[in-house]
């Protein structure tokens, strides 16, 4: 199983000497080795396993023929006198170095070593937690759109079974400088902090929680000071707030949310409106303060994190929430997938989704916008599909769909450079990633449409989706 996000292009030299796609602006799937696919389905570079035989069969030798060739002396040499070692090795050249050699045309490897580990400005990283028996790891992967390449650049041993990854660029130092850390949740309560700059890292920069907490028994309070120094069971999901950098959301097992400030490395609060397991959430990807969260109480929550206990909204679905993400093209709206097959699209404003969508036939464990082409969706799903949606217009039709062979698929992500490339995750050959502008109907019917650059946080109105709904509102949505 393997965890991955994707970062945006050109991220400095790591290390100097992450299933993430990011880049050097804040840009994390559950996603080892590339399979590039063909625009008819099938995967190029495969080498043919078989020749065809000839239907012509050997015809026998006569004696004749035989006597030819000698056979019974065949393995005599002849002797010509004296042979000494001297002699057989007169006629070999010998240089001084590979350099003076000119049949030596690899003169040394270590230039190509050194290319490969220098990140350059038209690299894309993806982040992979990969697991295999008890050996738990972050991959690095360096993906390079024109050159074609992809590789694992360095890999961090984890202490603890990677459930979710979560790329920022906060830097808790008094300098307030930039950094290149992914925070990492796993199956203790604590969150880890790694520095992606730092080759062969032995321990997080930083964590948030204590492992040793124990949970207790008590009725629940919405939002509180105090509810002890984190979380009490496994980590599911982080999300980074990007306006208000020194703020990290997580969701557990224990049924909370809890919105941390990195700057002290405590809760700032911590929201208790789910009944059972939180699995997914996300910070809206321009306004600060709402935060979207779905659970396997079948519910998703809108807050407004300035104050959550009066200021929420709550839809009810057909089934556990897998996960939900903000449409970047659409403020206003989100999707929501569920462990039945279906994907919502929901206005934050509105009690009814605006359309529902039986997308597969078992949990939709990947949802992921193009982001750059308005109205391409991505899904994948544990029934080992992906496919590829246009829901423009709020009428979802389908354009492709795809088995990936790579048994159940765990999660997706998406390239911010690229609006056609996406990163799975899967429970065999670990990463893939695919450009889906191969596949013709993709370009029929996305090839000409119009390319957006998302505009910053300041640009965009300034409607508080949470603030305009009702307090405290619920609104059931079965299938």
């Amino acid at each position: 199983m393997e965890d991955a996000s994707c970062l945006r292009r050109g991220y400095g030299n790591v290390g100097g000497v992450p299933v993430w796609f990011f880049r050097r602006e804040p840009w994390a799937a559950r996603l080892a080795e590339p399979v590039r696919d063909g625009a008819d389905g099938s995967n190029e570079g495969q080498v043919a396993r078989g020749r065809d035989k000839s239907s012509h069969k050997n015809e026998g030798l006569s004696d004749d023929e035989l006597e030819e060739y000698d056979l019974d002396n065949y393995d005599e040499e002849e002797y010509a006198g004296d042979l000494k070692l001297e002699d057989s090795l007169a006629a070999l050249a010998v240089y001084g170095s590979n350099d003076q050699d000119p049949y030596i045309t690899l003169k040394t490897t270590d230039q190509y070593e050194q290319e490969d580990f220098l990140i350059k400005p038209s690299d894309n990283l993806v982040l992979c937690g990969k697991v295999d028996k008890d050996y738990c790891s972050l991959e690095v992967h360096v993906y390079n759109h024109e050159e074609n390449s992809f590789y694992v650049h360095h890999d961090i041993i984890l202490p603890a079974y990677p459930l979710c990854l979560e790329w920022l660029n906060f830097d808790p130092s008094p300098d307030e400088s930039l950094g290149n850390y992914v925070a990492v949740g796993n199956m203790t309560p604590v969150i880890d902090i790694w520095d992606l700059d730092i080759v062969e890292s032995l321990e997080p920069v930083f964590s948030l929680g204590d492992k040793k907490k124990k949970k207790k028994k008590g009725k629940k309070s919405l939002s509180s000071e105090g509810t002890a120094k984190g979380h009490t069971d496994a980590v599911l999901d982080l999300s980074w707030n990007k306006q208000s950098r020194n703020v990290l959301a997580s969701a557990s097992a224990d049924s909370t949310v809890i919105l941390w400030d990195m700057s002290v490395g405590k809760p700032a609060a911590s929201l208790t409106l789910h009944t059972d397991k939180v699995q997914t959430l996300q910070f809206h990807p321009f306004e600060t303060q709402t935060l979207i969260s779905g659970s396997y109480d079948k519910s998703a929550v809108l807050y407004d994190c300035r104050n959550p206990q009066d200021n929420h909204r709550t839809w009810r679905f057909s089934g556990q929430v897998e996960r939900v993400t903000w449409n970047h093209f659409s403020p206003c709206n989100f999707l929501a997938s569920t462990e039945d097959g279906f994907v919502y699209c929901l206005d934050a404003r509105s009690d009814k989704p605006l359309f529902t969508l039986k997308a597969h036939d078992e949990e939709v464990s990947g949802l992921q916008l193009s982001s750059q082409i308005k109205g391409c969706l991505v899904t994948s799903s544990a029934d080992k599909y992906v496919k590829i949606w246009d829901i423009l217009g709020d009428r979802p039709s389908l354009i492709h769909s795809r088995a990936m062979k790579m048994g159940v698929l765990f999660c997706s992500a998406s390239c911010p450079d690229f609006p056609f490339v996406f990163a799975f995750g899967g429970e065999r050959d670990g990463l893939r990633v695919w450009d889906i502008s191969k596949i013709s109907a993709v370009n029929e019917v996305f090839g000409n449409r119009e390319r957006h650059v998302l505009a910053s946080a300041n640009s965009v109105a300034s409607s508080s989706t949470a603030g305009s709904s009702s307090n405290d509102s619920e609104t059931a949505m079965e299938s």
